[in-house]
């Protein structure tokens, strides 16, 4: 927790950082941001800590994120901007951050002009034949389970035919916390789904939970923790920030 009896100072620190930070969203329901530090400290380039936590976050390509908290501590500044509001790092700093996003979230994000350009063009090869999809919608569910359903639509270029995919999985830490997989996929026995048009999706419908699709400008998270629960996914991160928003 940072101090509660908080200056002037370091109160109107924590207002242009929070303008700063706000610049770079689209919208937001709530949003904060706590710099922990003192006039000395500043005068030698510290800072003891900054918190930034949010809720209803939207980025600029218009991807949502239900609550966000980042908790870095230790950062070294340029003192000189530091006493002006504008923070300068030294160098890296690094932190914890908790990231969830509603199932509402995720459909939003699936469904977004940004991801969309992603889920399409894509190459499967089908019993010797490259063919090229377009995904068309598609939307998920988040179970208590801890694995998540996909349903998509997808046009197959070559035949002008439409396909429906559904299979269920569970979303998994890849490439030691840089990205995320979705393993252990299972269609209903009764439908019959091409394995390769399944595997195309899956593959997507990965990347779309992916940290990186919402960082902030200046931030990298990597994944140490994720967790599914009905209607929610949460994240457990390394925050590393390379460049403080101003």
């Amino acid at each position: 927790m940072l101090q509660q009896n908080r200056s002037l100072g370091e109160q109107a620190i924590d207002k242009v950082a929070e303008i700063a930070i706000a610049s770079k969203l689209d919208d937001s329901e709530t949003l904060s941001v706590t710099v922990n530090t003192d006039p000395i400290q500043l005068a030698q380039g510290s800072v003891e800590a900054v918190a930034v936590e949010g809720k209803g976050l939207v980025m600029q390509q218009d991807l949502r994120v239900e609550d966000l908290q980042i908790h870095i501590k230790d950062i070294a500044v340029n003192p000189l901007t530091a006493m002006f509001g504008k923070i300068e790092l030294n160098g890296p700093a690094l932190g914890a951050a908790r990231v969830v996003l509603t199932e509402s979230d995720l459909n939003r994000a699936f469904n977004s002009e940004y991801i969309s350009r992603k889920l399409k063009n894509l190459k499967v090869t089908v019993d010797g034949k490259l063919l090229t999809l377009d995904v068309q919608t598609m939307e998920c569910e988040l179970l208590q389970t801890g694995k998540i359903t996909v349903n998509a639509e997808v046009l197959v270029r070559e035949t002008a035919s439409t396909e429906k995919i559904y299979f269920t999985a569970k979303p998994q830490i890849e490439a030691g916390g840089w990205a995320v997989s979705l393993q252990d996929v299972e269609s209903p026995e009764n439908k019959e789904f091409s394995p390769e048009f399944t595997a195309a999706v899956a593959d997507k419908a990965g990347e779309v939970l992916n940290l990186r699709n919402f960082e902030l400008e200046g931030m990298s998270l990597r994944i140490q923790q994720l967790n599914v629960e009905a209607g929610l996914l949460t994240l457990q991160a390394e925050a590393k920030v390379e460049e403080f928003p101003n």
